[in-house]
């Protein structure tokens, strides 16, 4: 992936401490790996998928809701300095994330204009060990997770170099990550990400997970869609990426992770869909960069009020 020709956002917020951060590592096809920061049941469910993963170790109370930060408003985020990426070209990892946010940028705002709207980008924040959002504290082991309270994505950059360790190496599958992220923030600036939560406080807890599986799998293919029409601006993809793309997406399928985690996977347990959905919704967006064929809700005869 040529993420080094990207423009960088300055959007970002560092919250990462005073410690020294040039050492930090994005993800390569030959990057560092570490030993785990946790056991491998725990890091696999929480990291990718922004959920607290000890409900999926006790999975009795599997996960509802949005995972991409539905919950109460806790007060004002904890602030941090805007990054600069001039400044910090010793600092792969926060490149990397200025790159491809930057990106995202550029990208979004093409397709908001081609429908006659602005796209109003979202912050990302950087941090290490725990967070404070409008969403509630975080720590690491929830992973990369987007808020709709502040309207802000938050990442661990330790997160980069623990993906490979989780069979889902490559820069564009982080990269892939960072836009599922960044789509949903999208489905808030569409009014989505609420109608789903108002609509999830009136079902069944399955219903929920059901609505939540469909709200996962629309950003997968927003992901695929910002990387199609990113890829006909920029060519910024690389032989191999593709593939990287799609082994995230089936790396981080609930029926994988519940495997993984010694559970028989079920439907009903899902938050996010499986390998397969989401596979093939990611698919969708990368092969025709419609947003119009992402309706995941319509297809699955849901209808948001």
């Amino acid at each position: 992936m040529r993420w080094q020709q990207g423009r960088k956002s300055r959007n970002i917020e560092d919250r990462r401490g005073s410690a020294p951060r040039g050492g930090g590592a994005v993800v390569g096809r030959s990057g560092p790996k570490l030993g785990g920061l946790m056991t491998i049941g725990i890091v696999i469910a929480g990291l990718i998928f922004g959920f607290n993963p000890m409900k999926l170790i006790g999975i009795a109370n599997s996960v509802g809701g949005i995972t991409s930060g539905s919950g109460s408003l806790t007060g004002p985020s904890s602030g941090g300095v805007q990054y600069d990426p001039s400044a910090r070209t010793d600092d792969q990892a926060g490149q990397f994330v200025a790159a491809v946010l930057g990106y995202t940028e550029d990208t979004w705002n093409q397709i908001f204009k081609g429908y006659g709207a602005t796209y109003q980008p979202p912050q990302l924040v950087m941090f290490e060990g725990s967070v404070r959002s409008r969403c509630g504290t975080q720590s690491s082991a929830a992973g990369p997770f987007y808020c709709p309270g502040d309207k802000k994505v938050y990442i661990d950059t330790a997160f980069f170099r623990e993906l490979q360790n989780m069979g889902a190496a490559g820069d564009f599958a982080m990269a892939y990550v960072i836009g599922h992220e960044v789509a949903h923030h999208v489905q808030n600036l569409e009014g989505t990400s609420m109608k789903v939560q108002r609509q999830q406080r009136q079902v069944s807890k399955i219903d929920s997970n059901r609505l939540s599986v469909l709200t996962e799998l629309q950003a997968d293919c927003y992901a695929g869609v910002w990387a199609h029409h990113t890829q006909k601006r920029t060519k910024f993809l690389e032989e191999g990426d593709l593939e990287e793309g799609l082994n995230a997406a089936a790396q981080i399928g609930d029926d994988v992770l519940l495997k993984k985690a010694g559970h028989t996977p079920h439907e009903s347990m899902y938050t996010h869909g499986s390998s397969a959905q989401r596979q093939q919704w990611f698919t969708e967006g990368l092969r025709n960069g419609r947003i119009e064929n992402c309706n995941t809700f319509r297809q699955a005869g849901v209808r948001l009020q």
